[in-house]
């Protein structure tokens, strides 16, 4: 058998690659790319940003959260319909 080696490829920063100065905070369509559909911001190993990127949009998603310009969550619709028993 041979032994194969799990490499796992690192992410490239993105914010790196562009060169990017600054994370705004009112650009939400960006924001959303970093959060989950519940509202949660997504950690650095799923964003694949280096760490002071992932500070600054974590910081980017507060500030707008803050102005109302992203929801802190969404509300949870479960599919299965109501379950209190109608009689």
């Amino acid at each position: 058998m041979a032994d194969y080696q799990k490499h796992q490829r690192h992410k490239k920063c993105q914010f790196c690659k562009d060169d990017a100065e600054f994370i705004d905070y009112k650009d939400t369509q960006l924001l959303r790319k970093y959060t989950t559909d519940r509202g949660k911001i997504k950690p650095r190993r799923v964003t694949g940003a280096c760490c002071q990127h992932q500070r600054d949009i974590a910081n980017a998603i507060k500030r707008a959260r803050v102005m109302a310009l992203i929801p802190y969550s969404v509300p949870a619709v479960s599919g299965r319909g109501d379950r209190r028993r109608k009689h």
